[in-house]
């Protein structure tokens, strides 16, 4: 089967489970990988003769004092649109109709692969963490103060991707489905983090989204441990010390033997983290990127199964807190089960099969 999968490129994380499931299929398929942003030289690498991958323009964020700023996200995006990426992405289009010629797409949250597949009357299989704002019954105190916010990132997922053939949704939390074609399934794991054999340090483990959080390096240096710091300064050749301060230049291998060892994390409100984190048995302080409402649910419902704590506004009282707590996050978190990604990928090869077969689009929006 020649399958197109297109994968969103703002934040890694995307990129990264997108990696397995594309290596899995690749297996079996033909794919043929779309992607934006720093995910496309990640996957890059990943290239084969069964597996092509084509960068195409995406969206981007701005952030400013961990927040994300709507105007100048507005401002660059369109900037970027009328100075070559909507063209760009066009012949993108034309080149991929007439020489790979997909039967079945699947997108990680991305809406170029997914027009593609609309115009084309392809079936479309839906497979992230997001559509679990727009397909999944939430309590109010998960929405509480954001109500808005929920409406609003609601409304957008369900535009993003309606409609498709089945929606694949990756979480940690369980609430019930409220949307049909929708299944729950375990975060997917790189196979470097499922391999990892989790120790007991004492360092913490601290990554950021941006830089743009200047508050935060005061705070960390007046915990009293020793913080290993990714993403808040980016391009660093090697790393640089501040007493106990660590930034370190970005390094797979690296981050994960960071991980392995930490005690444990501090980061915003991302998916992938929180996920990979979880199976390998760490507490996270969550402090979500004001703006995203994604971030806030994640962490929310974090500290509601017990795995760790949410912080809305970072301080120091806040991480004494998370530190003071460690003991029992930890008992909690023995709890925490997932195997490996056989689950979700076992679904997937399921639904390609029902997704070849005659009549199976469904032009229902959902």
């Amino acid at each position: 089967m020649r399958i197109l999968y297109g994968v969103v490129g703002e934040g890694m994380g995307h990129a990264m489970r997108s990696r397995v499931v594309i290596d899995h299929l690749a297996r079996a398929h033909q794919v043929q990988v779309v992607v934006s942003g720093r995910a496309h030289d990640y996957l890059k690498t990943r290239e084969t003769d069964r597996l092509g991958v084509r960068e195409i323009w995406g969206l981007t964020i701005v952030y400013e004092d961990n927040e994300v700023r709507n105007f100048h996200t507005l401002f660059r995006n369109l900037k970027g649109a009328v100075t070559g990426g909507w063209p760009h992405n066009v012949k993108a289009y034309f080149e991929l109709a007439e020489n790979f010629e997909p039967e079945v797409v699947v997108s990680d949250f991305e809406s170029w692969s997914y027009l593609f597949a609309k115009s084309h009357r392809l079936p479309v299989i839906s497979l992230d963490n997001i559509q679990a704002i727009a397909r999944l019954s939430h309590r109010p105190r998960i929405l509480a103060g954001h109500e808005l916010d929920f409406q609003i990132t609601r409304g957008v997922v369900r535009a993003k991707l309606p409609g498709c053939f089945h929606y694949l949704v990756t979480t940690f939390f369980y609430p019930p489905i409220i949307r049909p074609r929708t299944s729950l399934h375990p975060p997917v794991l790189r196979p470097e983090i499922l391999c990892a054999r989790p120790e007991t340090g004492e360092h913490l483990l601290v990554y950021q989204t941006s830089d743009s959080d200047l508050r935060l390096p005061d705070i960390l240096r007046e915990c009293g441990r020793e913080c290993r710091i990714y993403g808040f300064r980016r391009g660093l050749p090697e790393e640089v010390r501040e007493g106990s301060l660590r930034f370190r230049p970005f390094s797979e291998a690296g981050f994960i033997e960071d991980l392995r060892t930490a005690r444990a994390v501090v980061a915003n409100g991302g998916f992938t983290l929180l996920s990979e984190s979880l199976y390998l048995k760490k507490p996270v302080l969550s402090s979500p990127v004001k703006g995203q409402f994604e971030q806030v649910m994640n962490a929310r419902y974090l500290e509601e199964e017990g795995y760790g704590l949410a912080a809305e506004d970072l301080s120091l009282e806040r991480l004494a807190e998370f530190l003071e707590r460690l003991p029992e996050l930890e008992a909690r978190l023995l709890a925490y089960r997932q195997d490996d990604n056989r689950d979700l990928l076992a679904a997937l090869d399921v639904l390609l099969l029902k997704a070849g077969e005659p009549g199976s689009i469904d032009e229902t929006v959902m």
